[in-house]
């Protein structure tokens, strides 16, 4: 959904309300948890965030209140939505003068003990969403050699047909944002 203005709550919360029953725009959900599908355009990207339990507490603190979309042009509805599978949410992400609108449900939750603990989620695009793909957002803790690391892997392509015209410009909106999500998580981690 593209608008000249910022959608408000209410617009946003009916927005969702109508995505909850909407299936996936594509038909690879869960892929990220396995091998990324061929077809799409696959972005891995990570930062190590320090080392140690404590910031291992911090980057999964971070991760529950959604701190990697705590972006200047860039807002979820809602941070205080649960991490659990099936949770929806809508992104709105402002860019080139423009408001886009874009639902997402989780997929599933990432939650492993073990020499190298994980924590995270991926979410996949919904009906209404300018993409169709999968993002899983991770921080893991490999105690062995006691680096903890924020990733992110996508698999995407264009769905609606302004993303598809406008391509390298959604292109370089991902990379932004990845970008941004590295040094949100790096900043929650930091100042928790």
């Amino acid at each position: 959904m593209f608008r000249l203005t910022a959608p408000s709550e209410d617009e946003a919360r009916h927005f969702i309300s109508e995505q909850r029953l909407s299936g996936f725009s594509y038909p690879e959900a869960g892929a990220s948890a396995r091998s990324v599908p061929t077809g799409y355009n696959v972005d891995h990207n990570r930062v190590q965030l320090g080392s140690g339990e404590v910031t291992w507490q911090r980057a999964v603190h971070a991760v529950r209140a959604w701190q990697m979309f705590n972006l200047p042009w860039v807002r979820l509805y809602w941070p205080t939505a649960p991490i659990q599978e099936g949770a929806n949410v809508a992104v709105a992400v402002h860019h080139f003068g423009v408001y886009s609108l874009n639902a997402c449900r989780v997929v599933y939750v990432v939650d492993q003990d073990g020499p190298t603990k994980r924590f995270g989620f991926a979410y996949g695009t919904l009906a209404e969403h300018a993409e169709r793909g999968e993002e899983r957002f991770t921080v893991e803790w490999n105690q062995a050699e006691d680096k903890v690391w924020y990733n992110i892997l996508v698999f995407s392509r264009p769905r609606q047909i302004l993303a598809r015209l406008a391509y390298p410009l959604s292109r370089s909106l991902q990379k932004r944002f990845a970008e941004g999500s590295k040094a949100a998580m790096l900043r929650a981690v930091r100042d928790t």
